[in-house]
């Protein structure tokens, strides 16, 4: 790591672009299959008739994209030790097909870890841009870079690869596709379970995140994670991707019983997301949606729901969570 900037040569008020890189229809339709099947994602005449006005890719892809526009620019030239979540992300525009992305990476600020002395954090603002220079994402976060001369962190234990377990599929919940009025406040609904396999780790970051913890699993066995790691961005894509299955069961559900469902609109964005502790290959996430509130928008017939969501490992623990808004329906009077 002898070429790679240190924490101790990086300084607040630092500002790098990257890109651009086009984006194309194929590779949001690609996502999109896996990752975040709605209709705006994947056809263009259903797209025409949504809040999008338009195909156009998912947040998370276009998260994805920032990634590796950010990986790019700046993460490959440092000793990076990862991210542990993301204060604040805003998606403002849709990114459509035949967009061309560039990301303005700026350093806020930087401070030594109390508790660790072989790192420290960075202060870190993104803004994504199309071609005509208009913000489509903003992100707030902190990155753990290594400080000079400590060498790799040693792991907390030995990594052991867990068992796999695999996936499974919770019963139908119709509460998932109420309307506004009759979102339960305290309601958790249990979306899916993920395994995590080392070829689905390495295919995604090397799209989207190639750092070496994500793409080698013996370089990744002397990194202080101790072992092949999901990049954070495919912990959160594939809660999307359980997301939708649950509300398409919910849908099925609600109109087997006769009931009208609700289906929200794009999601303005999101606080607080936390990667806290590494997905290891061989894990397997079951993932949640909680509801902890609600407020009436400016638009007619239309609410916001406020969300908490997780992931947590086959033993219960906590690994990933984030504070989500859904733009949801409320119901039709008369």
């Amino acid at each position: 790591m002898a070429d790679l900037r240190y924490f101790e040569d990086i300084e607040p008020g630092e500002s790098v672009r990257s890109g651009p890189v086009a984006v194309t229809r194929e590779a949001i339709l690609a996502f999109a299959q896996i990752y975040d099947p709605q209709p705006f994602h994947l056809d263009e005449a259903a797209a025409s008739d949504s809040l999008l006005g338009g195909l156009a890719a998912s947040g998370w892809h276009t998260t994805a994209m920032g990634m590796r526009l950010f990986y790019e620019g700046f993460v490959r030239h440092v000793a990076s030790m990862g991210a542990p979540g993301i204060d604040e992300a805003r998606w403002l525009r849709p990114v459509r097909p035949g967009d061309q992305l560039s990301l303005v990476t700026t350093i806020v600020d930087k401070r030594v870890s109390a508790s660790r002395p072989d790192r420290g954090f960075l202060a870190i603002a993104l803004d994504l841009r199309n071609g005509a220079d208009d913000s489509v994402m903003t992100q707030r976060f902190s990155m753990i870079v290594q400080r000079r001369g400590t060498g790799h962190a040693a792991s907390v234990s030995a990594y052991v690869p867990p068992l796999a377990t695999g996936s499974s599929i919770p019963p139908a919940d119709p509460t998932l596709t109420a309307f506004y009025e009759d979102a339960e406040i305290g309601h958790e609904t249990q979306l899916g379970s993920q395994l995590f396999t080392p070829e689905a780790i390495i295919t995604f970051a090397t799209a989207y995140d190639p750092q070496y913890f994500h793409l080698d699993a013996e370089a990744a066995k002397a990194s202080h994670f101790g072992g092949l790691i999901a990049s954070g961005w495919q912990t959160a894509a594939f809660w999307m991707k359980h997301y939708i299955a649950a509300r398409t069961r919910s849908t099925e559900a609600r109109e087997s019983a006769r009931l009208s469902a609700a289906v929200g609109g794009p999601s303005p964005g999101f606080n607080d997301l936390k990667w806290i502790r590494p997905v290891q290959a061989g894990d397997t996430i079951t993932y949640s949606l909680k509801v902890t509130g609600k407020r009436p928008t400016s638009r007619a017939g239309q609410g916001l729901i406020l969300t908490e969501n997780t992931g947590r490992t086959a033993d219960g623990t906590l690994v990933f969570s984030f504070e989500g808004r859904l733009i949801w329906p409320m119901a039709a009077k008369g």
